[in-house]
């Protein structure tokens, strides 16, 4: 992994992506989104995650994240293998159209690697890029904010349900989110 893109400072905010193996365009289920909140909001109780803005986009899922608790590196080391295994009993349990294509694909992308087991569903690593400034969080959390709207899924960021976009706009949101001052 490269030296760049690593949790150094255990106080600091970071902007984080976690992608789906192959950019599969996975989150176009609720009950897949839902594995990912669920997850998110454990993480948020029992590990102390602390979210600042969070987008879940079909293919990745986008945040800006502290720790009051544990190290970040570790919970979304757990929270990516809390969730891979999850999705794939859904993708079992499910009436997921695609299913076979979707397991084929997470267990060839996971069969070369020793230490998984059987499928994978995330790519490695979270690029984590540590936030000095007011004014780079500030671009972030638009970028994270517009990714909807760039995809042309939305016309506006705030419209887009698994966004804290809609928190910043003072509507419910389905995350815990904290304001930076």
């Amino acid at each position: 992994m490269s030296e760049k893109y690593k949790f150094r400072d255990p106080e600091g905010i970071y902007f984080v992506t976690s992608t789906i193996v192959h950019w599969i365009d996975l989150f176009t289920r609720k009950e897949l989104c839902e594995i990912i909140l669920n997850s998110l909001r454990y993480c948020q109780q029992e590990k102390g995650l602390v979210i600042y803005s969070w987008c879940l986009m079909p293919s990745h899922l986008h945040m800006i994240v502290s720790t009051n608790q544990y190290p970040l590196s570790g919970i979304m080391r757990d929270f990516k293998k809390h969730t891979n295994k999850e999705i794939i009993k859904a993708i079992w349990a499910i009436k997921e159209s695609r299913r076979e294509w979707l397991l084929k694909a997470f267990q060839e992308s996971g069969e070369q690697l020793k230490r998984i087991k059987k499928f994978k569903v995330w790519q490695d690593g979270n690029h984590p890029l540590f936030l000095k400034s007011n004014r780079s969080f500030q671009n972030t959390l638009r970028y994270i904010h517009q990714n909807p709207v760039v995809a042309e899924i939305v016309d506006d960021g705030a419209a887009y349900l698994h966004s804290s976009a809609r928190d910043y706009e003072d509507r419910p949101g389905l995350l815990k989110v904290v304001f930076l001052e």
